[in-house]
C-alpha cells in the first residue's frame, strides 16, 4: 500500500497560501476548513513552506499577537518533510514519527500533488489489517 491509495481515497486538494499571506489569514484558512496545516506554495506550485497549528501557538508564544499580521513567510516552517505517491503507508508513518509531522505534503515532479496526514495514514492501516484479518478469517473457515 502507498501514498496513492491515500490519495485516491481523500483526493488530491490541499488548502494553500502564499508567503505574503499573513498569519491572520491562514488561521482563516485552518479555521474555516477544519484543517490542521495549510503548504505554502510559489507560483509554479512548489512547496516552500507549511504554517500548522502549532506554528499559530509558536508565533504567539514568541512574538505576541502582533504575529497575525506578519506575512507567512516569516514565521512558516521552511524544512518541509514530504513524501511522493510511491512512498509506502509504513514508510510514511516512520517519516511522520521520526520528525514528530502530523502532516506531509505529497510531491511530484517537484511540485504539490496532494496532503497527507497522520490521521489518513492511521486509518488507512487500519482498514489494510481489518482487510488481512477477514482474509486469514475466511481461509481458515474455507
Amino acid at each position: 500500500m502507498s501514498v496513492l491509495a491515500i490519495l485516491m481515497e481523500k483526493g488530491c486538494h490541499v488548502v494553500t497560501a502564499a508567503g505574503t499571506d499573513t498569519v491572520n489569514d491562514a488561521c482563516r484558512l485552518l479555521h474555516s476548513n477544519h484543517i490542521g496545516a495549510v503548504v505554502i506554495v510559489d507560483r509554479e506550485n512548489r512547496i516552500e513552506g507549511i504554517f500548522t497549528e502549532r506554528d499559530v501557538v509558536a508565533a504567539i508564544a514568541q512574538r505576541g499577537i502582533s504575529c497575525m499580521e506578519m506575512q507567512l513567510s516569516e514565521v512558516m516552517w521552511r524544512n518541509v518533510f514530504s513524501c511522493t505517491r510511491t512512498t509506502s503507508i509504513n514508510g510514511l508513518m516512520e517519516i511522520m514519527n521520526e520528525q514528530k509531522a502530523r502532516h506531509l505534503p505529497v510531491e511530484h515532479d517537484g511540485r504539490l500533488a496532494g496532503i497527507v496526514s497522520i490521521g489518513d495514514a492511521v486509518r488507512h492501516h487500519i482498514r489494510a489489517i481489518e482487510y488481512e484479518a477477514e482474509y486469514i478469517r475466511s481461509y481458515i473457515a474455507g
